[in-house]
Protein backbone atom coordinates (compact mmCIF):
# COMPACT_ATOMS: atom_id res chain seq x y z
CA UNK A 1 0.00 0.00 0.00
CA UNK A 2 1.27 3.40 -1.10
CA UNK A 3 2.20 6.28 1.64
CA UNK A 4 0.57 9.21 1.97
CA UNK A 5 3.86 11.05 0.96
CA UNK A 6 4.00 8.34 -1.82
CA UNK A 7 0.84 9.15 -2.97
CA UNK A 8 1.74 12.56 -2.67
CA UNK A 9 4.64 12.53 -4.93
CA UNK A 10 3.04 10.62 -7.82
CA UNK A 11 0.43 13.54 -7.57
CA UNK A 12 3.07 15.79 -8.14
CA UNK A 13 5.11 13.80 -10.58
CA UNK A 14 2.29 13.60 -13.26
CA UNK A 15 0.78 17.19 -13.14
CA UNK A 16 4.48 18.53 -13.76
CA UNK A 17 5.40 15.54 -15.93
CA UNK A 18 1.71 16.49 -17.79
CA UNK A 19 2.84 20.18 -17.91
CA UNK A 20 5.97 19.47 -19.31
CA UNK A 21 4.26 18.03 -22.16
CA UNK A 22 5.75 14.99 -21.71
CA UNK A 23 3.26 12.39 -23.26
CA UNK A 24 1.56 11.87 -26.56
CA UNK A 25 -1.17 9.75 -27.60
CA UNK A 26 0.70 8.93 -30.89
CA UNK A 27 3.02 5.35 -30.90
CA UNK A 28 5.67 7.08 -32.75
CA UNK A 29 6.47 9.09 -30.08
CA UNK A 30 7.82 6.39 -27.90
CA UNK A 31 9.26 4.47 -30.73
CA UNK A 32 11.52 7.61 -31.62
CA UNK A 33 12.82 8.25 -28.60
CA UNK A 34 15.44 8.83 -27.27
CA UNK A 35 16.65 9.72 -30.25
CA UNK A 36 14.21 12.04 -31.67
CA UNK A 37 11.26 14.31 -29.72
CA UNK A 38 8.16 14.42 -31.85
CA UNK A 39 6.51 16.74 -30.13
CA UNK A 40 9.46 19.37 -29.97
CA UNK A 41 8.52 20.39 -26.22
CA UNK A 42 11.59 18.45 -24.56
CA UNK A 43 14.20 18.33 -27.67
CA UNK A 44 17.07 19.66 -25.90
CA UNK A 45 16.87 17.06 -23.18
CA UNK A 46 16.06 14.19 -25.30
CA UNK A 47 19.42 14.91 -27.49
CA UNK A 48 21.30 14.11 -23.91
CA UNK A 49 19.47 11.15 -23.39
CA UNK A 50 20.36 10.02 -26.76
CA UNK A 51 23.90 10.66 -26.44
CA UNK A 52 24.06 8.87 -23.39
CA UNK A 53 22.52 5.82 -24.19
CA UNK A 54 24.54 5.58 -27.70
CA UNK A 55 27.95 6.34 -25.01
CA UNK A 56 25.94 3.31 -22.91
CA UNK A 57 25.57 0.96 -25.69
CA UNK A 58 28.95 1.17 -27.15
CA UNK A 59 30.90 1.68 -23.61
CA UNK A 60 29.15 -0.21 -21.22
CA UNK A 61 26.43 -2.55 -22.53
CA UNK A 62 27.96 -6.07 -22.90
CA UNK A 63 27.48 -7.34 -26.54
CA UNK A 64 25.65 -10.57 -25.84
CA UNK A 65 22.28 -10.78 -24.91
CA UNK A 66 22.25 -10.07 -21.28
CA UNK A 67 18.99 -9.58 -19.03
CA UNK A 68 19.05 -5.88 -17.62
CA UNK A 69 16.84 -4.32 -14.73
CA UNK A 70 15.20 -0.95 -16.00
CA UNK A 71 15.23 0.67 -12.97
CA UNK A 72 12.72 4.20 -13.22
CA UNK A 73 11.54 2.95 -16.74
CA UNK A 74 8.86 5.59 -17.19
CA UNK A 75 7.56 5.03 -20.55
CA UNK A 76 9.61 2.13 -21.10
CA UNK A 77 11.67 3.64 -23.93
CA UNK A 78 14.85 2.26 -22.43
CA UNK A 79 13.65 -1.12 -22.23
CA UNK A 80 12.30 -1.24 -26.41
CA UNK A 81 15.37 -0.37 -27.58
CA UNK A 82 17.17 -3.31 -25.29
CA UNK A 83 14.89 -5.44 -26.37
CA UNK A 84 15.29 -4.18 -30.30
CA UNK A 85 19.03 -5.36 -29.61
CA UNK A 86 18.00 -8.69 -28.67
CA UNK A 87 18.41 -7.96 -24.64
CA UNK A 88 16.07 -9.31 -22.02
CA UNK A 89 14.72 -6.01 -19.67
CA UNK A 90 12.49 -5.72 -17.04
CA UNK A 91 10.71 -2.71 -16.83
CA UNK A 92 10.28 -1.44 -12.93
CA UNK A 93 8.36 1.99 -11.92
CA UNK A 94 5.73 2.99 -9.66
CA UNK A 95 3.98 5.56 -12.16
CA UNK A 96 2.08 3.10 -14.18
CA UNK A 97 0.76 6.20 -15.96
CA UNK A 98 -0.60 5.11 -19.72
CA UNK A 99 1.08 7.84 -21.26
CA UNK A 100 4.44 8.68 -18.97
CA UNK A 101 4.72 5.30 -17.17
CA UNK A 102 4.78 1.49 -17.23
CA UNK A 103 1.68 1.55 -19.27
CA UNK A 104 2.84 3.38 -22.27
CA UNK A 105 4.72 0.34 -22.97
CA UNK A 106 1.82 -0.67 -25.29
CA UNK A 107 3.06 1.29 -27.32
CA UNK A 108 6.14 -0.98 -28.60
CA UNK A 109 6.21 -3.51 -31.35
CA UNK A 110 8.31 -5.70 -28.98
CA UNK A 111 6.92 -6.84 -25.80
CA UNK A 112 8.76 -7.17 -22.48
CA UNK A 113 8.09 -7.42 -18.81
CA UNK A 114 6.64 -4.48 -17.04
CA UNK A 115 6.50 -4.68 -13.03
CA UNK A 116 5.36 -2.20 -10.82
CA UNK A 117 7.86 -1.96 -7.59
CA UNK A 118 10.09 0.14 -5.39
CA UNK A 119 13.16 0.97 -5.92
CA UNK A 120 13.98 -0.94 -2.23
CA UNK A 121 11.34 -3.92 -2.68
CA UNK A 122 12.28 -5.26 -5.77
CA UNK A 123 10.02 -8.73 -6.45
CA UNK A 124 12.82 -10.14 -8.07
CA UNK A 125 15.34 -13.26 -6.83
CA UNK A 126 18.59 -12.39 -5.80
CA UNK A 127 21.73 -12.95 -8.68
CA UNK A 128 18.86 -12.58 -11.16
CA UNK A 129 20.21 -9.65 -13.56
CA UNK A 130 23.47 -8.82 -15.63
CA UNK A 131 23.06 -5.48 -15.52
CA UNK A 132 20.61 -2.96 -13.22
CA UNK A 133 20.43 0.34 -14.67
CA UNK A 134 18.98 3.69 -13.26
CA UNK A 135 18.23 5.26 -16.06
CA UNK A 136 17.62 9.12 -14.73
CA UNK A 137 15.68 7.84 -11.92
CA UNK A 138 17.91 6.65 -8.58
CA UNK A 139 18.19 10.63 -7.73
CA UNK A 140 14.21 10.11 -6.56
CA UNK A 141 15.62 7.78 -3.90
CA UNK A 142 15.38 8.89 -0.29
CA UNK A 143 18.06 6.57 0.58
CA UNK A 144 21.09 5.63 -1.50
CA UNK A 145 22.41 2.77 0.32
CA UNK A 146 19.11 0.91 0.64
CA UNK A 147 18.70 1.65 -2.81
CA UNK A 148 21.72 0.25 -4.35
CA UNK A 149 22.06 -2.37 -1.75
CA UNK A 150 18.87 -3.92 -3.29
CA UNK A 151 20.20 -3.30 -6.96
CA UNK A 152 22.97 -4.86 -5.98
CA UNK A 153 20.95 -8.00 -4.46
CA UNK A 154 19.36 -8.66 -8.10
CA UNK A 155 22.63 -8.73 -10.02
CA UNK A 156 24.79 -11.66 -10.21
CA UNK A 157 28.29 -11.99 -9.83
CA UNK A 158 30.54 -10.06 -11.58
CA UNK A 159 27.49 -7.86 -12.56
CA UNK A 160 27.02 -4.04 -12.55
CA UNK A 161 25.15 -1.64 -10.92
CA UNK A 162 24.58 1.27 -13.72
CA UNK A 163 23.54 4.90 -12.73
CA UNK A 164 22.41 7.36 -16.33
CA UNK A 165 21.54 11.18 -16.45
CA UNK A 166 21.21 11.56 -12.73
CA UNK A 167 23.39 14.86 -11.74
CA UNK A 168 26.22 14.63 -10.11
CA UNK A 169 28.30 17.69 -8.42
CA UNK A 170 31.97 17.77 -7.20
CA UNK A 171 30.87 19.83 -3.99
CA UNK A 172 27.70 18.69 -1.63
CA UNK A 173 26.82 22.37 -1.27
CA UNK A 174 25.93 22.94 -5.00
CA UNK A 175 23.90 19.74 -5.03
CA UNK A 176 21.90 21.43 -2.08
CA UNK A 177 21.43 24.79 -3.75
CA UNK A 178 20.24 22.83 -6.74
CA UNK A 179 17.76 21.06 -4.75
CA UNK A 180 16.34 24.32 -3.32
CA UNK A 181 16.24 26.28 -6.28
CA UNK A 182 14.21 23.39 -8.03
CA UNK A 183 12.04 23.42 -5.30
CA UNK A 184 11.46 27.28 -5.44
CA UNK A 185 11.51 26.55 -9.37
CA UNK A 186 8.67 24.32 -8.82
CA UNK A 187 6.43 26.20 -5.80
CA UNK A 188 6.80 29.35 -8.25
CA UNK A 189 5.15 27.09 -11.67
CA UNK A 190 2.97 24.91 -9.97
CA UNK A 191 2.09 25.83 -6.59
CA UNK A 192 4.10 23.04 -5.03
CA UNK A 193 7.63 22.14 -4.13
CA UNK A 194 7.48 18.15 -5.42
CA UNK A 195 9.35 17.14 -2.29
CA UNK A 196 6.79 14.81 -1.02
CA UNK A 197 8.98 12.11 -0.39
CA UNK A 198 12.49 14.33 0.50
CA UNK A 199 14.36 12.66 -2.57
CA UNK A 200 18.10 13.27 -2.48
CA UNK A 201 18.06 14.31 -6.10
CA UNK A 202 21.92 14.47 -6.51
CA UNK A 203 25.00 12.99 -5.80
CA UNK A 204 28.26 14.32 -4.85
CA UNK A 205 31.87 12.47 -4.86
CA UNK A 206 31.93 12.45 -1.04
CA UNK A 207 29.24 10.72 -1.51
CA UNK A 208 30.19 8.40 -4.14
CA UNK A 209 33.60 7.87 -1.46
CA UNK A 210 31.19 6.86 1.31
CA UNK A 211 29.06 4.49 -0.51
CA UNK A 212 32.01 2.92 -2.01
CA UNK A 213 33.16 2.25 1.53
CA UNK A 214 29.71 0.59 2.78
CA UNK A 215 28.25 -1.00 0.16
CA UNK A 216 32.23 -2.49 -0.50
CA UNK A 217 31.36 -0.79 -4.04
CA UNK A 218 33.72 0.00 -7.02
CA UNK A 219 33.12 2.94 -9.34
CA UNK A 220 33.99 4.02 -12.42
CA UNK A 221 32.97 6.94 -14.00
CA UNK A 222 32.56 7.61 -17.36
CA UNK A 223 32.24 11.09 -19.14
CA UNK A 224 30.01 10.94 -22.28
CA UNK A 225 30.84 13.95 -24.41
CA UNK A 226 27.89 15.96 -25.10
CA UNK A 227 29.66 19.02 -27.39
CA UNK A 228 31.34 22.10 -26.57
CA UNK A 229 28.77 23.80 -25.81
CA UNK A 230 28.09 21.30 -22.83
CA UNK A 231 31.74 21.12 -21.92
CA UNK A 232 31.84 24.96 -21.61
CA UNK A 233 28.76 24.92 -18.73
CA UNK A 234 30.90 25.32 -15.79
CA UNK A 235 33.13 28.55 -17.61
CA UNK A 236 29.70 30.10 -18.44
CA UNK A 237 28.28 29.35 -14.94
CA UNK A 238 31.75 30.84 -13.22
CA UNK A 239 31.27 34.18 -15.65
CA UNK A 240 28.07 34.55 -14.62
CA UNK A 241 28.76 33.99 -10.55
CA UNK A 242 26.68 31.37 -10.82
CA UNK A 243 26.71 27.80 -8.80
CA UNK A 244 28.79 24.74 -10.87
CA UNK A 245 26.25 22.87 -13.36
CA UNK A 246 25.70 19.31 -12.46
CA UNK A 247 28.23 16.51 -14.37
CA UNK A 248 25.99 14.07 -16.54
CA UNK A 249 28.69 11.25 -15.83
CA UNK A 250 27.81 7.69 -16.29
CA UNK A 251 28.42 5.40 -13.04
CA UNK A 252 29.18 1.75 -13.11
CA UNK A 253 29.64 0.06 -9.80
CA UNK A 254 30.34 -3.48 -9.13
CA UNK A 255 30.61 -5.27 -5.69
CA UNK A 256 34.35 -6.07 -5.88
CA UNK A 257 35.97 -4.89 -2.97
CA UNK A 258 36.33 -1.58 -1.17
CA UNK A 259 38.61 -0.07 -4.05
CA UNK A 260 39.32 3.60 -4.91
CA UNK A 261 36.75 5.74 -7.58
CA UNK A 262 38.51 4.78 -11.30
CA UNK A 263 37.34 7.30 -13.61
CA UNK A 264 36.87 5.71 -16.94
CA UNK A 265 38.18 6.81 -20.51
CA UNK A 266 36.50 9.60 -21.63
CA UNK A 267 35.79 9.54 -25.54
CA UNK A 268 33.85 11.14 -27.68
CA UNK A 269 31.32 9.63 -29.66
Amino acid sequence: MLTAARRQFLEDYAKIRSAEGRASTGSDYYRALPFTDLTGKNSAQWRIRAKSFRYFVRRILPPKPCAVLDLGAGNCWFSHRLAEMGHYPVAVDIFSDEQDGLRAGRHYSVRFPKVEAEFDALPFPSGRFDLAVFNSSIHYSQDYRRTLAEALRCVRPGGQVVIVDSPVYSQREHGERMRAERHANFEREYGFASDALGSIEFFDLEMLGQLSHELSLNWTIYRPWYGWRWHLRPLIAWLRNRRPPSHFWILSGCASGDRPIRVGERRRP
